[in-house]
Formats: structure tokens, C-alpha cells, sequence
């Protein structure tokens, strides 16, 4: 009996091994198709050394059914006409994507958003369940996921040595070879091969990401009228339903129809009456505005959001007393003017700006051709554009940012300074949301600062630095202290600091959820943490609150940036005894300044300014910047000035930069700076 009993037992051991065994398996087999790093390796990026490279990739993905194209945009931050679909019944996807060397991290990669969608789970688990292995996301990322929270995150990406237009981006799955990639894509079983350093075929694993190389854009268009994934298999019939139930479902949709005509004549009616009260008012109010600022001149080419008084009117209609506004063009078509019902009436409670018909903005970009394309921002791409025989610029977003869209609309509708950037107008299609602003000659101050002659520009003088710092002090007061409500920017930096024809900076960039209201100096938001790293004030870093002083800080960089010419986050030289290391600027500064007691022993100080001032610069008024700039970014808020000081103090360090300036006349080297600077 006892041997028979231990028979028994050990079946029951050797069946829960199996079992077992079977189980890990199964694990491992889903870690391979998830990409979750349990029997597999993590995918890893290829690696780069030109931060500046800049090329078009392709993302291979396939959705789930519940991930529809609006799902799709939103996960890849991306419009319609950059999905393509493949057309074998795989269900996959093509994502085209702008993919640039990381600085830093030297590996080509790619920034996206990702939007959580249910209040349990770990953010990092989410990620790698729905980009299926094209993420590039910390391991250690344990935030738990809150439904509506967005994730910043990188995609990998490559750029072609030359040999071929595009990579794309491909997870292997366990049905996938070299062979059937080849045959698949039209490309040789070397080149994959080449790409991706791999002398044996057998070597491919799936789960792992390989680059398929390409001459020419994958896919065919997506059909947008579907807005679902396409399906590997066709839906189920429903060709037998019976005829009483046809017969009971026609007479109800007949119903339907007869009151659905009913009601929206109805509404048809209201709508006439209200736009005919409106239009009423609106003439009379225009009129008597004419009649008050006849005499008045506006400098702004379009004429408006300055002493304007656009009112009344739906987003395609433009009722105003600043000139001669007609309604756009190519009005007819679905791809025009269609706001969205998100964005209410509210936006333009203080002032409306101008609309522009899709044809415009596609017209003046020449249809958003590479050539236009001046750089990509947090939500979109911005394009250089002659729009009515002005130069412009044009931030293009998809409709997925209608959030982002209308926070900029609400706050640059009524926020109008010199050195602001100001917005023109909009225009909005079925899939796009387009923002129209005024034309910065010059760029940005970073492309000026950061090895400038390599970019094609003249290294700044210490004047025009110094203009420049006060021209971005006075349009950040201005925000603080001058407008109701007060705004906080929240992403202070020298990319977002704009210079016009004359060298003037204006500050851009400070919509799109990156300002926020604020009622008293006492008063901070809590929100989720945005803005750049190395501008980050550290309170804001460690508890989400956001005050003036958060700009303040980011400010205080900046300066640090104008001395030295360096960026906010350099990489020191590596060596045998030392490995490379990243140090904020601001570090790097005020252990210069604690060697660095007055302006006549300043050696420390000397040591890290910018070598393209040619020592063309008064000491007293450089030792007085760097002083404020320490006092901006000083750890504790409250010691921190505000920005009316920050205005003050560079007005005087202007006025003395200025006598300085007087007394080298002679010095062609600091007048040719000079000249160029006004």
C-alpha cells in the first residue's frame, strides 16, 4: 500500500513539473511576443554620433483591433497620410516618423506620447504591451498608470548611411526570416543582413528588432473613411437575420428619420434667427469701433489681434473693424474650416484672430515640403510660409492635440507684447490644426549661442547679448505681472527665445499647456511636470508645484548660457582615469563664481565664457550678469528675485554696456558686432 502510494505521489510530482515547465514556456513564449525582457533581450537602438543628423524613418506595428487610427495618431504622435497599411492581410502599419541622433545618449531614437488608458498597472508594463517592442522606455520606470496621465517616451528609429532612403523599424515574430522579409519588402537577404551586422541568418530571433532597409515609402494609404485597423479576416455575416426582424428595424429607422428631419429643421430655424441677431449686433459694434480708432495705425501687416474687435461670427466667417477680412477661400469642401466642437466660444471671448482656409496653408508651404520644414516642436511641426505676401510661421499639429491647440488659442488671444511671439491665426481641417505666427527673421537664440558659425551665423557681440537678455526679461514680466489672469510659462529656454530682422528676442512657445494661471505671487498649480531638462527649477522637479520663481530659474540658465555659450547640459571630456559624465551649466557655473569673488578676480569666471566675445566685453557688467544669474537659479525660490528686478538690473548693466561701448570707437571688431546687432 505505502509503495503504491508513493507511485501515486511521485505521477503527481512529474505531472505538476510538466506542468510547471509547460507554464514557463508559455511565459516565455509571451515575453518574446511582448517584448517583455524575461527571455529575451530588450530591443536597443542602433548607435550615432552626429546630434545633428535628421532623417524620415518608418515604424513597423501591428494594431490591435481596439487601436483604430485616432488611437494610432495619438500613441505616435502623427497625422493620417503618415500611416500607410500593408496591403498582404498582415494587419500591420507603416508610422512614418522624424528620427534624429539623441543627444546624449548618442542612439537614434524618436519622441512620442502615450496617453494611459485605465487607472491600474504599472505605466512601464502599459508601454511595452502597446508599442509591442518599438518603445525605448526605462526599465525602472514603477509609476503606477492614472487614467488621462501622458507619458513622454522614445521610439526606436534609424537613419540610413546613404546606401538606402529609408530604415524601417521591425519586431520579428516567430513566423518571420530573412527570407520572408526579403520577399516581403522587396529587398535582398544581404542588405537586411548589412544593416543590421548580422553574418548568420539563423541568428535572428524573434521579439528582437531588426532595421529593414528601403528605396522606397511602404504601404499603401490608410482609408481614412474607416477609421478602424485593418483586419486580417473579415467580420461575421449577418445574413440571417430573419425577416420579421428586418421588417420591425425598418419601420423603426423610418421613424427615425421622419424625426430626425423634423428636428433639425427646427434647429435650422433657430440657427438663422440667432445669426441674424448676431450679425446685427456684431455691424453696429464694428461700426462704432471704426468710428472711435479711425485715426489709429496698426503696424502688424494683418492688422489684427492689435486693437481689434473681432466678435460675433463662426470659425468661418471674420467680423471685424481691422481692414478689409474677407471669408477664406474654398470655403465648400469638408477639408476646411471645421472647428472643433471642443474648442467653445470662450476661446475668443477677448479677441478673435484670423482664419485661414486649408488651400492657404497648404499652398504656402508648398504643401509642407521639406525645404519649409523649420524644426519640430513638443506637439507639432512649425514650416516657414509666405501667407498674403507675409512671411510667416506655421505650427502644424494633428487633431489629436485639440487640447493643446486650444490652450494656446485661449491665452495668445488676449497676451500681446514686443517681445512676445504674436500669434496671426489658424486653421483647422478635418485631420490638422494649424497655428499661424509672425516670422522670426533669425531663429532661435540657441542656434546662435551653440556653435553658431558651424550654422552659418555671427557670433553675437556682448551688446546684442545683453539687448537680447533684457528683450526676454521684459516679454517674461510681462506674463508674471501684467496680464489677467498672470501666466507662468513653464518652459523658459533659449530654443523658445526667438530673434526678429534687428536682433529683438521674442519669446515663443508658450501655449500648448505650458501656461498656466496663476491669481497671487502665494499662489502654485500642481500639474504633472513639464518643461526641459537642465531648466527645471528643483522644487518644481521634486513636487510639481509651478510659481513665477519656476521661470525665474530657467531664466537664471539662460543667462548662464549667453556668458559662456555653453548648453544648459554639457557632457565633460572622458579619459582613461575618468569616464565621461553630464553636468548642468549651472553647476558648472557657480563653481566658477565661488572662485570668482569681484569682477577684477574673476579668473574662474573668465575661464568659461563664451571664447567668441574675444574678451570684447566690460568685466564689471559681465561679473553683474553672472551674479543675477546665480541669484535666478538659486535653489530656494524665495531667494530668487522676480522679474521686475531681473528687468531693472539689466537695464543698468545696458546702460553701462553702452558707455563702455562708447569709449572703443575705434575697435572695428566690437563696432562690426554692433551693426549687425541693430
Amino acid at each position: 500500500m505505502t509503495r503504491f502510494t508513493k507511485s501515486i505521489k511521485d505521477s503527481i510530482f512529474n505531472t505538476m513539473d510538466h506542468i510547471q515547465s509547460t507554464f514557463l514556456a508559455i511565459i516565455c513564449l509571451s515575453a518574446i511576443f511582448k517584448i517583455i525582457p524575461l527571455c529575451s533581450s530588450y530591443p536597443t537602438p542602433s548607435n550615432c554620433t552626429d546630434t545633428g543628423r535628421l532623417c524620415t524613418s518608418f515604424l513597423a506595428f501591428k494594431p490591435s483591433p481596439e487601436q483604430t487610427l485616432p488611437v494610432i495618431q495619438s500613441m505616435f504622435d502623427v497625422l493620417p497620410n503618415d500611416i500607410t497599411v500593408e496591403g498582404n492581410g498582415k494587419g500591420y502599419v507603416f508610422i512614418r516618423k522624424n528620427c534624429s541622433c539623441a543627444y546624449g545618449m548618442r542612439k537614434y531614437l524618436t519622441n512620442t506620447t502615450y496617453t494611459v488608458r485605465k487607472n491600474n498597472g504599472s505605466v512601464y508594463n502599459m508601454v511595452v504591451d502597446a508599442y509591442d517592442g518599438l518603445a525605448y522606455f526605462p526599465t525602472n520606470f514603477t509609476r503606477e498608470g492614472k487614467k488621462g496621465a501622458v507619458v513622454s517616451l522614445k521610439l526606436i528609429c534609424g537613419c540610413s548611411s546613404g546606401l538606402w532612403n529609408y530604415l524601417m523599424s521591425y519586431v520579428m515574430t516567430a513566423d518571420d526570416t530573412v527570407g520572408s522579409l526579403s520577399s516581403r519588402f522587396g529587398v535582398s537577404m544581404d542588405n537586411i543582413e548589412n544593416v543590421n551586422g548580422i553574418a548568420n541568418p539563423d541568428n535572428f530571433t524573434a521579439g528582437s528588432l531588426y532595421y529593414v532597409p528601403l528605396n522606397s515609402a511602404p504601404g499603401e494609404p490608410y482609408p481614412v473613411e474607416n477609421h478602424t485597423v485593418p483586419a486580417p479576416a473579415p467580420s461575421p455575416s449577418v445574413a440571417d437575420i430573419s425577416g420579421v426582424e428586418e421588417n420591425h428595424k425598418s419601420h423603426a429607422i423610418y421613424w427615425w428619420i421622419i424625426g430626425g428631419l423634423g428636428a433639425g429643421l427646427l434647429l435650422i430655424v433657430v440657427i438663422l434667427a440667432f445669426v441674424t441677431w448676431r450679425s446685427s449686433s456684431c455691424f453696429s459694434r464694428t461700426e462704432r469701433s471704426h468710428t472711435a480708432g479711425s485715426n489709429e495705425k496698426i503696424s502688424h501687416k494683418f492688422q489684427i489681434l492689435r486693437n481689434t474687435s473681432f466678435c460675433c461670427a463662426s470659425g468661418r466667417y471674420i467680423c471685424g473693424s481691422s481692414g478689409d477680412q474677407q471669408e477664406p477661400k474654398g470655403e465648400s469642401t469638408d477639408q476646411q474650416i471645421n472647428i472643433p466642437k471642443v474648442i467653445g466660444t470662450d476661446v475668443f471671448d477677448m479677441e478673435k484672430p484670423l482664419v485661414f482656409a486649408y488651400e492657404d496653408i497648404l499652398s504656402s508651404t508648398d504643401g509642407f515640403s521639406d525645404s519649409n520644414l523649420l524644426g519640430h516642436g513638443t506637439y507639432g511641426s512649425v514650416y516657414y510660409a509666405i501667407l498674403r505676401n507675409q512671411e510667416v510661421a506655421i505650427k502644424r499639429m494633428t487633431a489629436t492635440k485639440t487640447k493643446e491647440f486650444t490652450a494656446e488659442m485661449k491665452v495668445l488671444c488676449k497676451v500681446h507684447h514686443l517681445n512676445l511671439v504674436e500669434l496671426i491665426g489658424y486653421a483647422v481641417s478635418n485631420d490638422e490644426l494649424f497655428l499661424v505666427y509672425e516670422y522670426a527673421q533669425k531663429g532661435s537664440l540657441k542656434s546662435h549661442l551653440n556653435d553658431p558659425q558651424n550654422k552659418g551665423h555671427t557670433p553675437l557681440s556682448w551688446i546684442m547679448r545683453v539687448q537680447i537678455a533684457l528683450d526676454a526679461a521684459r516679454g517674461l514680466e510681462y506674463i508674471h505681472e501684467h496680464t489677467k489672469p498672470h501666466y507662468v510659462h513653464r518652459d523658459i529656454k533659449t530654443s523658445n527665445i526667438l530673434l526678429d530682422d534687428s536682433f529683438r528676442a521674442k519669446i515663443s512657445d508658450f501655449g500648448l499647456s505650458k501656461l498656466m494661471g496663476i491669481t497671487n505671487d502665494a499662489e502654485a498649480s500642481a500639474t504633472r511636470v513639464v518643461g526641459t531638462y537642465g531648466y527645471v527649477a528643483p522644487e518644481y522637479l521634486r513636487d510639481g508645484l509651478a510659481t513665477k520663481k519656476t521661470d525665474v530659474y530657467a531664466f537664471g540658465v539662460v543667462l548662464f548660457e549667453m556668458l559662456t555659450g555653453k548648453e544648459a547640459v554639457t557632457r565633460t571630456e572622458g579619459n582613461v582615469m575618468k569616464t565621461a559624465e553630464r553636468r548642468s551649466l549651472v553647476s558648472i557655473m557657480l563653481a566658477a563664481l565661488r572662485n570668482s569673488p569681484d569682477s577684477t578676480s574673476m579668473t574662474s569666471l573668465k575661464d568659461q565664457l563664451d571664447p567668441s566675445l574675444m574678451d570684447l566685453y566690460p568685466s564689471d557688467c559681465v561679473f553683474k550678469v553672472a551674479m543675477l544669474a546665480k541669484q535666478c537659479a538659486d535653489d530656494d525660490p524665495i531667494l530668487r528675485p522676480d522679474m521686475k528686478h531681473v528687468v531693472i538690473t539689466l537695464s543698468q548693466i545696458m546702460l553701462s554696456s553702452v558707455e563702455w561701448e562708447a569709449t572703443l570707437a575705434g575697435n572695428s571688431q566690437v563696432f562690426s558686432g554692433i551693426v549687425q546687432g541693430r
